[in-house]
């Protein structure tokens, strides 16, 4: 429920605070004492539209916040952890208003889209009156608000998953459908396309390791015969390794006859000797490392430039070519078993739209049967409200091939206002008090079926009076039972049977020439009074007095 109301620098109200409890609370007060200005600023917490012409003249700003005191189990926690939004129980929205026109909301103290607040504020509160454009009036939602008073939600969830379910199976039959005719458009070009690349059988980095196995073959071929040429001095008919050999041993027989004399030169022979043979070892490494056979560098190139031509036909990467024939496969595996695969998903797409349609027309069944009882349960309650001869339809047109998620319905709410006259769609047909009461009726049948916990009801005695408003203030407090009630009205017979009530007045500001809007919660002989001169009007007589009490002392009688 709504627990407070904080308003700050809007319109006529400077400082507001307000606390709400259980039940019907009532606020009264004289003709632009600045009721709509509570509802104003109630709506705007919930995400309404903002305007700058709502902040008090002379500030910058002006602030709503509404906080709610919401049970674990209701639906708006939902859509908050949806938004990423913490809570630790109570809620709490604001709204602040720049005179400049913007506005900035807050869903507990965390920045949230207008359009954000207003979802939430949709679950919360629910506002009626003459003019409501919201809850019952809206047409779209009369089917959600019969299968709500109905409790059809799981028949709506089943009808639902069979529709998800049929829906995917004319997808999969349309996408196949699509392969397989854009298929055989050029089943000449697949064939030869994946004969010509399964054939050629393309792999991936191949381009890359061909065109680099080809650069070192090319580059050893250039260097190739200076190696030879090389190696022919070390290890030819000229090589010096063999005469150097036949010298040093010639030298080491005379060092007996000079000690002292031959050995470094000897020592000097040996080094050489070694450096020119780990030369000779060498060369012969890189000849072979060298070494190639040009056939091979003639089927690398023939690979490379047949790799790369396939790439320019089929305008893609080399590396791209492999998968382009798997999909070219299965394209074609498509087009040689698809009117299998075809013959399957379209029993599957037949099977799905029968399931669809066997449960739609059981929902539309039970929607049927839920209308009658709804019908039966408005219609209970228009006598009292004076619409003895008004009719309350539920005008549902149910059509096999509509099918949508929701079913085969469309359901909307009609009314009759008099016998001989059209039907017609309730917000069209009924005049403005005539639709207050047709909604009263409405939400009295509903309870708290399909409501949100807080119902706000702007005026809706506006234009009766007598038995036709006691019978409002009746149903009012009956609805009190089951969730908040808030009226703003003018009828004492309305007000007389709320659990509190709050006096709407404008003051002048002391030290100012301006005035500003005010409440005050009554009970007792102010309450008393206030009725009265709801009764009386400005001149309060000792008969209306008594008529305030007998109607305070028998509100909880006939209801």
């Amino acid at each position: 429920m709504l627990a407070s109301l904080s308003i700050r620098d809007i319109v006529l109200i400077d400082r507001l605070d307000l606390e709400f409890g259980d039940g019907m609370t009532v606020l009264t007060g004289e003709t632009g004492a600045g009721k709509s200005i509570l509802l104003d600023s109630l709506s705007l917490a919930l995400g309404g539209r903002g305007d700058g012409g709502l902040v008090r003249a002379g500030q910058k700003q002006g602030q709503v916040v509404a906080m709610f005191d919401i049970a674990p189990s209701h639906p708006v926690f939902a859509l908050l952890a949806e938004q990423g939004l913490d809570h630790d129980g109570d809620l709490l929205l604001r709204r602040v208003q720049n005179a400049d026109g913007r506005t900035r909301a807050y869903v507990n103290d965390q920045p949230v889209s207008a359009g954000t607040l207003r979802l939430i504020g949709e679950g919360l509160v629910e506002i009626h009156g003459q003019h409501d454009d919201r809850a019952l009036v809206d047409a779209s939602q009369h089917r959600v608000l019969l299968d709500a008073f109905g409790g059809l939600q799981g028949d709506v969830d089943r009808v639902r998953e069979s529709y998800k379910v049929w829906r995917k199976a004319e997808r999969d039959l349309a996408a196949l459908e699509k392969t397989i005719e854009e298929a055989r458009k050029e089943a000449d070009y697949l064939a030869a396309s994946v004969e010509e690349l399964g054939t050629f059988a393309p792999i991936v980095g191949e381009e890359e390791e061909l065109a680099q196995r080809r650069t070192t073959m090319m580059q050893s071929e250039k260097v190739a015969t200076d190696l030879n040429e090389a190696y022919e001095v070390l290890d030819g008919n000229g090589s010096p390794i063999p005469s150097l050999a036949s010298m040093m041993r010639r030298l080491e027989r005379k060092t007996e006859q000079m000690p002292g004399l031959l050995e470094p030169t000897l020592s000097h022979l040996n080094i050489a000797l070694n450096a020119l043979e780990d030369a000779r070892s060498s060369l012969e490494e890189a000849q072979r490392r060298t070494d190639f056979d040009p056939r091979e560098l003639e089927m690398i190139e023939e690979r490379l430039f047949a790799l790369r031509a396939l790439s320019r036909k089929h305008k893609l990467p080399s590396d791209e070519l492999a998968g382009l024939l798997e999909r070219m496969r299965a394209e074609l595996d498509a087009l040689d078993h698809g009117e299998e695969r075809l013959v399957a998903l379209r029993a599957a797409a037949s099977d799905t739209k029968v399931a669809y349609d066997k449960a739609a027309a059981s929902l539309s069944k039970q929607r049927a049967k839920v209308a009658k009882d709804l019908i039966r349960q408005v219609m209970a309650e228009l006598p009292s409200l004076k619409l003895e001869a008004a009719k309350f339809i539920v005008n549902q047109t149910a059509e096999a091939d509509s099918r949508g998620e929701d079913g085969i319905d469309q359901i909307e709410f009609w009314v009759q206002t008099n016998p001989g006259t059209r039907p017609g769609p309730m917000m069209k047909v009924a005049s403005g008090g005539e639709l207050s009461r047709f909604l009263l009726a409405l939400k009295v049948a509903m309870a708290d079926k399909g409501s949100a916990p807080t119902l706000v009801f702007d005026e809706i005695d506006t234009g009766v009076g007598g038995a036709v408003a006691d019978a409002i203030g009746r149903r009012l407090a009956r609805l009190a039972q089951n969730v908040q009630v808030l009226s703003v009205t003018h009828a004492p017979q309305v007000a007389s049977r709320a659990n509190a009530h709050m006096r709407i007045a404008k003051t002048p500001v002391k030290g100012e020439d301006r005035v500003a809007t005010g409440v005050t919660l009554i009970d007792g002989d102010h309450r008393e009074e206030e009725i009265a001169r709801m009764l009386a009007g400005e001149v309060i007589s000792d008969e209306a007095r008594a008529a305030a009490r007998h109607l305070i002392s028998g509100k909880t009688t006939g209801a």
